[in-house]
């Protein structure tokens, strides 16, 4: 029976409670990882719904060792004026081979951390980028796309994207289980097929 896989999601307060569910969920019940969530000091965060996340840990480097991946969700806060540093986190998960994912402006998290310096990637937008990280290492790999994008070992999205966040994490995590992911996007995509 292969390993099973420990993921991190870095939450802060603000947390924009779409971006990680279909992720998080899909992890555990189609892949049988194990899920751990992480805030900045260990202490409770309140997301965008009001809901109130109590975390198992911290965010702190150490604390950490084990995680295979580090998921940073996005916050409005990641844009702020005092936004928590994780670089230290992400860059010792990068470092040890393991899948760092940035979604929304916690895409910033990533920036800050040099992860995009080598990495094609996205975000919000070319403009919006730049307008709260000017100048980040790698921001020519920018790619201007509405969905998610994986290079090697780092994913990015737009917050508009969890859909295709989810998926490009699992396949860089679990890139033998293609054919359950073939399936997993063809039973998410008939939603919107259908609506039209």
């Amino acid at each position: 029976m292969p390993e099973q896989k420990q993921i991190g999601f870095l939450f802060i307060d603000g947390f924009a409670d779409w971006e990680y569910g279909l992720l998080a969920a899909s992890t555990v019940e189609w892949f049988g990882a194990r899920t751990v969530s992480l805030t900045p000091g260990g202490k409770p965060v309140t997301g965008i719904s009001g809901f109130r996340l109590t975390p198992d840990r911290s965010a702190e480097a150490r604390e950490n060792a084990d995680l295979d991946a580090i998921v940073v969700i996005g916050s409005d806060q990641w844009a702020g004026k005092a936004p928590p540093d994780a670089a230290e986190l992400l860059t010792a998960v990068a470092s040890r081979g393991g899948v760092v994912g940035g979604i929304c402006a916690g895409t910033l998290a990533l920036a800050r951390a040099g992860l995009f310096e080598k990495a094609k990637h996205t975000s919000n937008g070319r403009d919006w980028i730049n307008s709260h990280e000017a100048g980040y290492a790698g921001d020519g790999n920018y790619q201007d796309v509405p969905h998610a994008v994986a290079d090697g070992a780092v994913v990015s999205a737009p917050g508009s994207a969890p859909g295709t966040f989810a998926l490009a994490i699992l396949k860089t995590l679990y890139p033998e289980k293609s054919s359950d992911l073939a399936q997993m996007r063809t039973l998410f995509a008939k939603e919107y097929a259908e609506a039209s």
